[in-house]
């Protein structure tokens, strides 16, 4: 299997395959990781599925429990109660963090990244795909990933449509020192965010601080980062200061533009995170969106390599994550309008500001910005059927302590019940938990609930759906 980026999505993708014995190369362009952090944290979603495979620990040592509810363009509010997951926080981790960290669980489960290697075409056939790259070698695979980010080259290479709308405004972020002392500096910026919520200085620690302020209009190559001198002209234009930054480590711009492919699979070729949908960063959404999505690829993908995939199986990756994507790129539109600067904006943000003070809209946008409340469609049924299910507490430990190998799980409370068929594929675990209010569920191995119920019969079914026909 071939994973083109060795970002967050595709580390995860490859390492979800590893569980399944697929062999995985990941080809990433860079010649060593990035030292810039454009993400900078995981949602509860996002920590809930490190914690699924076993890595919460090691996320915990290296990040920052935080809790702030319902944030939605730059209004924030106290963390909301009853939000249905056992973490209630986010967690603030650079993104080079998440790299190495997601990288070396990969390369522990024996993943083989190649760096250096820049993919400069690929072409299909009914038995698998070939990728070229830059040196003029060529690699052969039954089917290849792009998680090659926004400008991602498989996905110009397979042609397919990038509808949306290019950027109208941009955003200068990068991390660099700063001689003006840290009290002034929150002094300016806390008066300067009154009107200008695309404005901050974070203290980093050691005189350091990460710089976001808006351009002064859209460059015309956004590939080419921007100077020191173009942050000073437009901090002294925002905040009357530049503060005296220097010593710049990395520098760089983002733009609002929104767009999302209409097909996440041609044949083959498959495309995840930033390859297929791109949209603004508020509300920290984009590296969570495309770990979530290598999640629920990963899994179904090495079906598709162990031939027990159900026909269906490898095209509900997009029936499922096409609309979740969506409705990311739409909050985000949201969010932009409420980060103007004109009397419309700052009206609209004053009046969901008291919207999120009830405790149902506060929860309702927290559950969104996280994807906590992500429920894939699986036909009618039990109101926890397509939902995924948080970490209930058994009788003899946790649930998600279960799910570290990536099987499928039946989590019965009858002991009546049998994967019988489907046992090489499906964990069965007899426990109870006061937590849940069902006889038993099933669980696929992105934690999300196929079935529930108490008959035979019925579970039989679904494991066929999502885990394919029983073997003797």
């Amino acid at each position: 299997m071939i994973v083109v980026g060795g970002g967050p999505t595709g580390l995860v993708l490859a390492a979800e395959l590893r569980l399944h014995d697929v062999r995985v190369v990941v080809l990433e362009r860079l010649t060593e990781p990035t030292r810039q952090s454009r993400g900078q944290g995981l949602h509860a979603r996002s920590v809930e599925l490190v914690d699924q495979r076993g890595l919460l620990d090691r996320f915990l040592a290296n990040g920052r429990k935080f809790q702030v509810g319902g944030f939605f363009g730059g209004i924030q509010k106290p963390w909301p109660e009853r939000l249905d997951t056992a973490h209630q926080y986010s967690l603030a981790i650079p993104q080079p963090d998440t790299e190495r960290l997601l990288g070396e669980h990969a390369v522990e489960l024996g993943t083989e990244i190649r760096r250096g290697c820049e993919v400069v075409d690929l072409s299909q056939d009914e038995e698998g795909v070939t990728v070229a790259l830059a040196d003029g070698t060529h690699l052969r695979s039954r089917y290849v990933v792009g998680c090659d980010g926004a400008r991602s080259v498989v996905r110009k290479r397979l042609g397919v449509d990038f509808p949306g709308e290019p950027a109208k405004t941009e955003t200068l972020l990068g991390e660099m020192a700063a001689t003006e002392d840290e009290e002034t500096i929150a002094a300016v910026v806390a008066e300067a965010r009154k009107t200008q919520l695309r404005f901050g200085l974070h203290p980093l620690g050691d005189g350091m601080y990460r710089v976001i302020v808006p351009a002064d209009e859209v460059a015309e190559d956004r590939a080419v980062p921007p100077t020191l001198d173009d942050f000073r002209r437009q901090l002294r234009s925002v905040a009357g200061t530049d503060f005296g930054v220097h010593s710049p480590r990395w520098l760089s711009r983002f733009g609002d533009a929104t767009r999302q492919v209409e097909r996440y699979r041609v044949g083959r070729v498959l495309l995840a995170g930033d390859a297929a949908h791109v949209h603004p960063p508020t509300g920290g959404q984009g590296l969570n969106l495309g770990v979530q999505d290598a999640f629920n690829l990963g899994w179904k993908l090495a079906a598709a390599v162990a031939g027990w995939a159900p026909e269906e199986l490898l095209d509900s990756y997009h029936a499922e994550r096409h609309p979740v994507a969506a409705r990311v790129l739409a909050n985000t539109r949201a969010q932009m309008t409420l980060l103007g600067t004109d009397p419309g904006a700052t009206a609209l943000r004053e009046l969901l500001s008291e919207l999120m003070d009830f405790e149902e809209v506060n929860r309702y946008l927290t559950g969104m910005i996280t994807a906590v409340d992500v429920r894939y469609d699986f036909g009618e049924g039990h109101e926890l059927l397509g939902a995924r299910l948080r970490d209930v507490q058994l009788k003899r430990g946790r649930l998600y302590e279960l799910m570290h190998g990536g099987r499928g799980l039946l989590l019965d409370q009858t002991g009546q019940l049998s994967v019988e068929g489907w046992a090489d594929r499906v964990d069965h675990v007899v426990d109870v938990s006061e937590e849940l209010d069902a006889a038993a569920v099933l669980l696929r191995p992105d934690g999300h609930v196929a079935w529930v119920g108490a008959d035979q019969p019925g579970l039989a079914g679904e494991l066929g759906r999502w885990f394919g026909s029983a073997r003797p």
